[in-house]
């Protein structure tokens, strides 16, 4: 099982997560991140470093949100992989929160 970034990373895209991650599996795109399922080792590094709570692992994604599952390995597959932590967006903090946010997902 791998784990996966969910919903809640849209526009706020905090990479507290890349900078534990022992295998480098963080794929960036222009306000997302996705793991790459097939890189993922499932440490579960990752999951208490994300300050939106927007990693699970595959088992553990709520029904409404399965669809990333598959957005994330196919999403890994074209974005750039990120391997050092960068500055969240400029607003992060006030997006953090905000649900159903996959209208704003940029690709």
């Amino acid at each position: 099982m791998a784990f996966v970034v969910l919903d809640n990373c849209i526009k706020c895209k905090y990479t507290d997560c890349v900078e534990v991650c022992p295998v480098d599996c963080f794929y960036e795109g222009p306000n997302f991140l996705v793991i790459h399922p097939d890189e993922c080792i499932d440490c579960a590094l990752c999951e208490p470093e994300c300050p939106a709570e927007a990693i699970l692992s595959e088992d553990e994604v709520p029904e409404d949100q399965q669809d990333y599952i598959e957005l994330n390995a196919e999403l890994a597959e074209i974005w750039p992989n990120i391997t050092e932590k960068k500055d969240p967006s400029p607003d992060a903090d006030d997006w953090k929160d905000v649900p159903n946010k996959r209208q704003y997902l940029e690709k």
